[in-house]
């Protein structure tokens, strides 16, 4: 499995994966839509399946001498490691943002979505959305990418307007707050990380079931 992954990230993975986790960086940006970050980071990982799709990586990865489940697997840890990374990313910079920025008039008069803890769990939600939907739909099939992705993006969209809106309801108000972590944050991150964590474990294993039963 380790050189599996290692395949993955040196020879399957474009480029632009890797990249795009810099869009993390867009947690510090004060008056934008913050969350469109995590989208862009699934947009990169996006590009990789696309090359797998071109170079037909898949036919190639089961010849050599490896478990069908292993293909699964390999391509699921390549995904998280991409999410991860760009997760810690984004905590440290809601950190610094909340800490040090946090009662700087840009943020504190800010309309949208600050960085914040409610942040970081509407960040889960989207990652959660693209490893079962667009992962899961992947490996279907092995090969169609463009219904999954789109699928994706329109609950991502929903997301994202969801965690612009919340905030503004009243009594919610404490969701944007940009120097204080409150309950209600603490409440969206924790349902974040548990979506997270439920939805890529159950569509990892509809994926190692539906990969089976492909005849490639």
């Amino acid at each position: 499995m380790r050189k599996l992954l290692y395949k993955e990230m040196k020879l399957t993975a474009n480029p632009l994966s890797y990249w795009f986790i810099t869009f993390s960086a867009i947690t510090m940006i004060p008056r934008y839509p913050i969350l469109v970050g995590s989208f862009f980071i699934c947009l990169g990982i996006f590009y990789t399946y696309q090359q797998v799709r071109e170079c037909d990586d898949i036919t190639y990865t089961v010849m050599l001498p490896v478990r069908k489940q292993d293909v699964v697997t390999s391509k699921y840890l390549f995904v998280l490691s991409i999410e991860c990374i760009a997760f810690i990313l984004c905590l440290f910079l809601t950190i610094i943002r909340m800490r040090l920025l946090g009662d700087a008039t840009p943020y504190v008069t800010n309309p949208l979505m600050n960085a914040n803890a409610a942040y970081l769990g509407y960040i889960m939600l989207v990652f959660a959305t693209f490893n079962s939907v667009f992962l899961e739909g992947f490996f279907k099939t092995a090969y169609k990418i463009g219904k999954p992705f789109i699928l994706f993006c329109a609950v991502a969209t929903v997301i994202i307007f969801m965690g612009e809106i919340l905030h503004h309801i009243p009594g919610l108000e404490s969701l944007n707050d940009s120097s204080n972590l409150n309950v209600p944050q603490i409440v969206i991150l924790l349902f974040g990380v548990a979506i997270f964590n439920l939805c890529t474990w159950f569509s990892y294993q509809k994926a190692i079931k539906d990969f089976e039963r492909i005849d490639l």
